[in-house]
């Protein structure tokens, strides 16, 4: 158990480059959103040895960080079993990010249009690091084989949102995220390699979109588009996700693909003004 907690404390600290030495720093504000950032829908509650051994921090750092987290209200005991939980407080800061972002703002009624006109969930992503993360959703009423949330990441590698944002960006760049990037095989159709990865690219800077289908999640598709700035830099991605059980990839990319262009467009001119 030692040795997975490690593995995912690294993957969690994928983000946390070292810093160099820096009077301001504050080491406590790091290890405070490190214990936060612990839990996940795999680590709903935890005891403070579990804590520990999923940060990497002594026993007494984290009891010291989690009483401050209590004392705050972003961290709590569960009633019944006394170990530690994330309470509700903690989303006020997540909240605060997207009530203010301006791309959400600018993009919300276009969501709305594509979502009405697909039929199907409409998300709105921006890059962290080499992943894509959520940062705007509309869900569709039908059947949908995943849920992903908002503030959910997934890879940009294998994923229609991350390659249409790489698409925007100068090869040699898309390159070297995608290399520094873990690139593990999702399901049996997941592509890993670099080479192969960029041809899809280019691909989708021909067309003006990208598509994966069940490369990250077995049943589910994506058809996506890049959202760019007034300097053509892209800022993120609209993609529309059509299950398998109601679409082809090859129905998808000739009734979809025109509407996530269209938003994905229509988004980056009000971005613009």
């Amino acid at each position: 158990m030692a040795a997975n907690h490690k593995t995912s404390a690294k993957a969690r600290a994928r983000d946390a480059e070292p810093v160099p030495a820096d009077a301001l720093y504050n080491l406590s504000l790091e290890k405070g959103l490190q214990v936060l950032r612990a839990f996940d829908a795999a680590h709903r509650t935890m005891t403070l040895v579990e804590l520990a051994a999923l940060t990497g921090m002594s026993k007494g750092s984290v009891q010291r960080t989690v009483h401050t987290l209590q004392v705050l209200g972003y961290i709590g005991k569960h009633p019944q079993t006394r170990r530690f939980q994330l309470l509700p407080k903690v989303v006020e800061i997540g909240f605060n990010y997207l009530a203010a972002h301006p791309l959400i703002r600018a993009a919300h009624p276009y969501l709305s249009q594509l979502a009405n006109a697909s039929g199907e969930t409409v998300s709105l992503t921006e890059p962290v690091g080499p992943e894509m993360v959520y940062v705007a959703q509309l869900l569709t009423t039908k059947f949908i084989p995943v849920l992903t949330p908002v503030g959910m990441r997934i890879p940009m590698y294998c994923t229609s949102s991350g390659r249409a944002y790489l698409s925007r960006l100068p090869t040699a760049q898309a390159r070297a995220l995608l290399e520094a990037a873990p690139r593990e095989r999702r399901t049996p159709a997941t592509l890993t390699d670099v080479d192969a990865i960029l041809k899809r690219i280019a691909q989708c800077r021909k067309v003006g979109y990208a598509t994966n289908c069940e490369e990250l999640f077995l049943g589910d598709m994506g058809v996506a588009a890049a959202v760019v700035d007034s300097a053509g830099r892209p800022v993120g991605a609209v993609h529309v996700s059509p299950p398998t059980s109601r679409w082809t990839i090859d129905e998808a990319q000739k009734r979809l693909a025109p509407m996530v262009i269209e938003c994905a467009r229509a988004i980056s001119l009000a971005m613009a003004h």
